[in-house]
């Protein structure tokens, strides 16, 4: 169990002054945390007067980068042996920060996973839900939440993948999907989400094929045959079955065939040789 002392609480904030002060508040009281640092990300408004005035240390960017970039100089600057990222739009309960960062020293990352019911929308809920199966299959681990931003993690291992992270809105989905491939301890802890202050940043419609790309991205880096092989088979088994048709029906293999099958054959090759490229990455890891 970590104790507070030790975990330095990052949240990223692009245009919160209205409700950053009250987070800020809320947490101080809720836990003596090593620090509450607060990342302004190039905000137009006061966050980062705000959130001062409550008492965080403030990092400012230039301009807004993305909450991932944030996110990142956050990591880099904290002081404490485990980072806790929670939102400063008011979603999350600072008791339930106190309970994820209890479980920080038995897990390597503790993830906020919210209720379907607390997710805002029926069509984010039910993106939201192809993800998480999407990542489930792909990992081989239940995932009930990919995009909660509301985590914990020991921050060496936070930083061994900050060349992965990028600067937009999938920092969630890459550090999950990194940490379970990685073979770090993983689990979820069930909360609540609230309203937030202000509207959310990220539009599904928008958003939402960024994140499928950046779920395929990383699993390709580090269990590339999740991807590869189930293409290969699909297609060597359309392939083959056209063959015996065209065999049984007019006595010839179709060429169609022929290339379906060597398709699949290619495809093999290239995910048995990133299999190979994505096992060097861990050769002399510690």
């Amino acid at each position: 169990m970590a104790d507070p002392g030790a975990v330095s609480v990052l949240i990223p904030a692009f245009n919160e002054a209205g409700g950053i002060g009250p987070v800020v508040q809320a947490l101080a009281a809720a836990a003596r945390w090593r620090e509450i640092l607060v990342v302004d990300d190039g905000s137009r408004d006061q966050t980062g007067a705000e959130a001062e005035a409550a008492g965080a240390r403030v990092i400012r960017h230039p301009y807004n980068k993305g909450n991932g970039a944030a996110v990142k100089s956050g990591i880099r600057a904290a002081t404490g042996e485990y980072v806790l990222i929670i939102d400063g739009d008011g979603q999350h309960r600072p008791e339930d920060a106190v309970r994820l960062a209890s479980r920080l020293g038995e897990f390597d990352l503790v993830i906020g996973a919210r209720t379907s019911e607390t997710q805002a929308g029926a069509a984010r809920r039910a993106g939201n839900a192809l993800l998480n199966r999407l990542a489930s299959y792909l990992t081989e681990r239940e995932i009930p939440d990919l995009t909660s931003g509301f985590r914990g993690a020991r921050r060496e291992c936070l930083r061994e993948f900050l060349h992965l992270l990028p600067n937009g809105f999938s920092t969630p989905t890459t550090t999950t999907l990194a940490f379970i491939k990685a073979g770090y301890n993983v689990t979820f802890e069930p909360i609540e989400a609230r309203s937030r202050v202000g509207s959310s940043k990220i539009r599904f419609s928008r958003d939402g094929v960024k994140f499928i790309l950046i779920v395929l991205r990383v699993i390709t880096i580090f269990s590339p045959f999740r991807v590869f092989l189930p293409i290969s088979v699909v297609s060597f088994g359309i392939g083959a079955g056209y063959a015996v048709w065209t065999l049984l029906t007019e006595h010839h293999i179709a060429p169609t065939s022929v290339l379906l099958i060597l398709l699949a054959v290619q495809v093999f090759l290239i995910g048995l040789v990133s299999e190979q490229i994505s096992a060097l990455r861990f050769e002399g890891r510690k």
